[in-house]
């Protein structure tokens, strides 16, 4: 697969799938994953970032019951061994980032899942560490018999679990420890199909390449995977996908997900919406900045976390997204470009972890990326987009729209058609959002706040956000940070 040579710098392959359905937010996520690993007849490939297996499901018993072969366990762990006695001939494969493999220390009694794990004889696990110094597996993909597929920006994992509710104090959240954590914003995207058989492939790959004994591909079948209760937002859909890579081996440099970013956002004529963990990409700034220079630029919404999570990420994100807020501001007469902070009713920040664009109503995107340098050329990433321009896909754009009508409305805490109403009778989304009432969930405008001298120098010089890999070695003086001569802030006049 990585010997492939795209017929477009922005997209691995195009492929179609008979379902495709945009999952919002963990709790349903979460439920229709173990739909549909209840389902598994011969492989399930669960690749992350991370995996906890104290996590619950959905519904189940507390406790592996052996001798009920109906009624299955909630908790991650036992719930694969139930699956794998359950189902003569199922094999398990688990990828996770081998950095990650230090949080077990912290993670107790999954020392002990890991253990029945490794020794069941239909279930393998590996940690991926196929990358250079410095980058990290960040692709979050599940794919079941090569028929069933999940891609996107929730790993299954702890501390992400929530409903579209987002409700102040809900105490279901909870980790496993028993520790309570804020309400998270999430999203991934279901295929079905061809497009499955793709990740499958993707994911092999990547199997292989940590190590793990070469997969064989599943054998062709008519029975689906997929949740029997779940009606897709899309039906027989050309699913278009795209990856980063960093040289490797003998894998080469793939910055797919880059060249896509950049021709999404010089395609828009009307609107941007889009959700994202992070803002910290010079491309993706200057692309935008670029934009907002023309006679009639579109408008562009962007949804933040308030900050990001621990200190080295808010040292390296939080001060890159002002320095670039504040160079984009300059090209931004016209005032079409906002970033807004979700919260909940009781006023608490909502984490957005989601990497979501829509662009015009016309195309969808979802997928592991964000809108930083790592994601862009050094980590493994992958994201899948629905393009309705494309030919057999005009009938996509109607989901599409009704998709951002439902996520606006979930973070202004209003029904779906009240958006579209309101939405309506302001004219634009950044109106339409400040015209909403503070009572319920409601997005605020994310207030640019003073940087001191380090956190600028830190931020300006990408020091923990490099470009590309080689760049985290370069000496201090020849850095290629955010404000390069010939970048946006420093074009010749």
């Amino acid at each position: 697969m990585e010997q492939d040579t795209p017929s477009s710098p922005s997209v691995w392959r195009f492929v179609r799938a008979s379902r495709a359905h945009v999952v919002v937010d963990a709790a349903a996520y979460f439920a229709h994953m173990q739909a549909a690993m209840l389902r598994a007849r011969q492989q399930i490939l669960l690749i992350g970032w991370d995996v906890d297996t104290r996590i619950r499901l959905a519904g189940g018993r507390r406790w592996f019951n052996r001798p009920n072969r109906r009624i299955h366990p909630a908790r991650l762990g036992w719930f694969v061994i139930w699956l794998c006695w359950r189902t003569k001939g199922l094999q398990v494969r688990v990828l996770k980032w081998r950095f990650s493999s230090l949080r077990f220390l912290l993670r107790g009694s999954m020392i002990f899942d890991l253990i029945r794990w490794l020794r069941h004889p239909s279930i393998r696990f590996k940690f991926d560490g196929a990358h250079p110094i410095g980058c990290s597996h960040h692709q979050k993909i599940v794919v079941i018999d090569d028929r069933f597929a999940a891609c996107g920006g929730i790993d299954m994992t702890s501390n992400r679990w929530d409903t579209r509710d987002h409700i102040e104090g809900d105490a279901r959240r909870e980790s496993p420890s028993g520790k309570p954590y804020g309400p998270w914003h999430d999203v991934t995207m279901l295929v079905e199909g061809e497009a499955a058989t793709a990740l499958a492939e993707l994911g092999r790959s990547r199997w292989s390449h940590s190590g793990g004994t070469p997969l064989k591909p599943c054998e062709p079948q008519i029975h689906t995977p997929w949740p029997g209760n779940l009606k897709a937002q899309f039906t027989d859909v050309e699913i278009g996908i795209a990856r980063t890579q960093a040289a490797w081996g003998d894998l080469p440099e793939v910055r797919e997900v880059e060249a896509l970013f950049v021709e999404h956002i010089r395609r828009a004529k009307r609107f941007i919406y889009a959700e994202n963990q992070y803002f910290a990409s010079r491309v993706i700034a200057e692309t935008i900045a670029e934009r907002l220079e023309e006679p009639n630029p579109p408008e562009i919404v962007l949804i933040n976390p308030a900050e990001a999570e621990g200190w080295l990420e808010q040292a390296a994100m939080d001060g890159a997204r002002v320095r670039l807020c504040h160079a984009i501001e300059e090209a931004d007469r016209q005032r079409r470009f906002r970033v807004f902070i979700p919260y909940t009713s009781g006023g608490t920040p909502i984490y957005v972890h989601s990497k979501l664009m829509i662009i015009d109503d016309e195309v969808v995107r979802v997928g592991s990326s964000n809108m930083n340098n790592r994601s862009l050329g050094l980590d493994t990433e992958c994201d899948l987009f629905i393009d309705a321009a494309r030919p057999g896909n005009a009938h996509a754009a109607e989901a599409i729209r009704r998709l951002r009508m439902s996520l606006i409305a979930e973070h202004c805490g209003i029904a779906t058609a009240d958006a579209e109403a309101e939405l309506a009778r302001h004219g634009t989304m950044s109106a339409m959002i400040e015209a909403q009432s503070s009572v319920t969930n409601h997005l605020r405008p994310f207030v640019l706040r003073p940087l001191s001298e380090g956190e600028k120098t830190v931020a300006d010089n990408a020091l923990l956000d490099p470009e590309r890999p080689e760049h985290l070695f370069e000496p201090f003086a020849k850095r290629r940070g955010l404000f390069r001569v010939g970048g946006f802030l420093r074009r010749p006049k």
